[in-house]
């Protein structure tokens, strides 16, 4: 009896032992693994609970190059898409097909792993089989597009332009765009030296490249401009007595001055008719262009003009001065530049805003039919 229970002893002591060591190693792997793939691959989730962090940290380990090697180190990139709703799962599969990545499997680990599986972005991305997964990870945290929607309004100045950039998405600042629209670049040759491109800005909604320089972005909104002023155009301007950059100046009034696109060839006839005449344009944009910021309103054009602002010193003021103001004052669309091309033929001299708040107006060809319809 007493040598049966020596040999217990003797196996529960080794059974112990072995307990022990399993334990020990056990706590040796929960505590060895997790360090060895957050020295691979970078620290797990928080999110993760103990078993969790152990086993996504063996799952890193065991799939190892598939999450840290890319699958071609010299393939260009390709556009993917996330739509809202996909999973991760979805994502990974897709990306696999789409040859981005080597592992689907892989790549959700590892998702899951660092916690960026609940950070999926919808929106479009620009990926490559040359970055690592877990760089395709990180790219796919961040929705900002490559390309941004940028628009030009008719009728906006130069300082219009610019003020719209610090919200554009473009990585221009108001001073660099300004800085290169007084002074472009390359001038067209219907414009005269040193001129600025203030009239030359081609309204209209552009999609860029997010890193668009501001030479780039006013070369281009030049260009659509010249574009516009094609030999027909330049044809049909010459038959007016005009050329090409009075033509724009007298346009950038007119985009100013009609509330409705509609109505913008009737007032170009009024002021062709004018400088037929040899009479004084009078027209109130040419005193708000000259006059400038107006902090009292926060904005650029003046509204309503008193007394004397009709009779500010300035080369702009047509109140006061004959013919053209020296350049464009705001940047007119193609509607405005065709009425300057292809005016109606009126008899008329003056116009005046309708009283009834339509943004229409009243047109008379004698200044005596002009003060009566005044507003009451």
């Amino acid at each position: 009896m007493k040598n049966n229970r020596r040999g217990f002893s003797v196996l529960s002591a080794g059974c112990l032992f072995v307990l022990l060591f399993a334990i020990f190693l056990a706590a040796g792997l929960y505590i060895y693994v997790p360090y060895m793939a957050a020295s691979t691959v970078g620290p797990a989730s928080d999110r993760l609970t103990t078993s969790q962090r152990f086993q996504y940290s063996a799952l890193m380990l065991w799939y190892d190059g598939l999450v840290t090697n890319p699958l071609d180190a010299s393939a260009g990139e390709v556009t993917f898409q996330i739509q809202e709703g996909e999973s991760a799962y979805v994502v990974a599969s897709r990306l696999e097909q789409a040859g981005v990545i080597r592992s689907a499997d892989a790549f959700v680990a590892y998702l899951i792993y660092s916690g960026l599986d609940t950070g999926l972005q919808m929106g479009e991305f620009q990926l490559s089989p040359a970055l690592a997964p877990i760089q395709v990870a990180q790219h796919l945290q961040d929705a900002t597009p490559t390309q941004v929607k940028f628009v030009v309004l008719p009728g906006w100045r130069l300082e219009e332009v610019a003020a719209a950039m610090p919200t554009s998405g473009l990585s221009i600042s108001e001073e660099q765009f300004l800085q290169v629209a007084r002074n472009p670049l390359s001038n067209y040759d219907f414009m005269p030296q040193g001129a600025s491109a203030e009239g030359f800005l081609f309204p209209g909604e552009y999609t860029l490249p997010r890193a668009i320089q501001a030479d780039q972005l006013v070369a281009l909104l030049m260009s659509n401009t010249a574009l516009a002023l094609n030999g027909e155009m330049r044809s049909a301007l010459a038959r007016q007595n005009l050329n090409v950059y009075q033509a724009v100046t007298l346009a950038s009034i007119i985009q100013r001055e009609a509330v409705m696109p509609e109505e913008q060839p009737v007032i170009a006839s009024v002021f062709l008719n004018r400088l037929a005449i040899g009479m004084r344009l009078e027209t109130d944009p040419t005193i708000q262009y000259a006059l400038g910021f107006n902090a009292t309103t926060n904005n650029w054009w003046k509204v309503p003009l008193s007394s004397d602002d009709l009779a500010v010193y300035s080369a702009y003021n047509t109140y006061i001065n004959y013919g053209l103001p020296p350049g464009p004052i705001s940047n007119p669309g193609l509607s405005a530049l065709q009425a300057v091309a292809y005016p109606a033929q009126t008899p008329y001299y003056f116009f005046r805003a309708r009283c009834d708040g339509s943004g229409l107006h009243d047109f008379s060809e004698t200044f005596e039919q002009h003060l009566q319809s005044g507003c009451p």
